[in-house]
């Protein structure tokens, strides 16, 4: 059964109550649903998923990456994970299977705001460009002697700390329009050689295909993956969906 906040109207007590009795009549397993038009969406969905525990069965959350969805957007993924296993009260009861690892975090993050055009907003959790940022004098020695002085967590967890090379001079794409010469400099930053030029041909259909179909151009990762499993590729850019 999903119970399904959609005016995100609920607090966290009354979605906390609500669940709990419904899930006490019913005894099935509950997926709750939240929005963040009262900026409560993770919270309502950790107190519903709370009632649901409580009132005996399994509980479900619906998280979007980086909150996206209608109007104000709904429960962040990363938010969720990091509240169920930082706060106070969520990180003693192992709610979460030990398996979720977010060391991925930060590039889907980002991967995904650049797909949907979307930028992450500066103080997003975990991800936001001021996550981790420290100006106040004692917060910026406090953190520099000791990060959990005032830091809930390391932003290695999520992937992050690594330094980002970004192109200020001429830069060479690859996409619908490119050919074998641009095509190969792209590659060859990202250190792929090509055994032929058959198969950087068939690389080059691929990632044009890929182009056309995203209509934005194809980030490193994309162009590895195309390099390295052609043939997957293949599948996934001819997938077809249902009627």
């Amino acid at each position: 059964i999903r119970y399904c906040d959609t005016l995100g109207c609920d607090d966290p007590p009354t979605i906390y109550g609500r669940v709990k009795n419904l899930a006490q009549e019913i005894q099935l397993p509950i997926e709750v649903h939240t929005h963040n038009d009262l900026g409560m969406a993770v919270a309502c969905a950790l107190a519903g998923a709370r009632g649901a525990i409580d009132g005996g069965v399994d509980a479900y959350i619906n998280t979007t990456i980086n909150g996206m969805g209608e109007r104000t957007g709904n429960a962040d993924l990363v938010s969720v994970i990091l509240a169920l296993r930082k706060s106070s009260g969520s990180k003693k009861l192992n709610l979460l299977e030990a398996r979720i690892d977010l060391s991925q975090a930060w590039r889907i993050a980002k991967y995904t705001s650049y797909a949907f055009g979307v930028p992450i907003p500066i103080n997003q959790v975990g991800v936001g460009d001021n996550a981790f940022a420290h100006e106040s004098g004692i917060h910026a020695d406090g953190a520099l002697k000791d990060r959990r002085n005032y830091e809930l967590y390391d932003f290695q967890e999520l992937g992050r700390g690594e330094p980002e090379m970004v192109e200020t001079g001429r830069k060479i794409t690859t996409g619908e329009y490119g050919g074998i010469k641009g095509f190969r400099n792209v590659y060859e930053k990202l250190e792929i050689k090509f055994k032929n030029e058959q198969e950087a041909s068939t690389i080059l259909e691929l990632a044009r295909y890929a182009n056309v179909h995203t209509q934005k151009p194809l980030v490193s990762d994309e162009l590895l993956f195309i390099a390295r499993y052609p043939e997957q590729a293949r599948k996934i850019l001819s997938v077809i969906p249902p009627s």
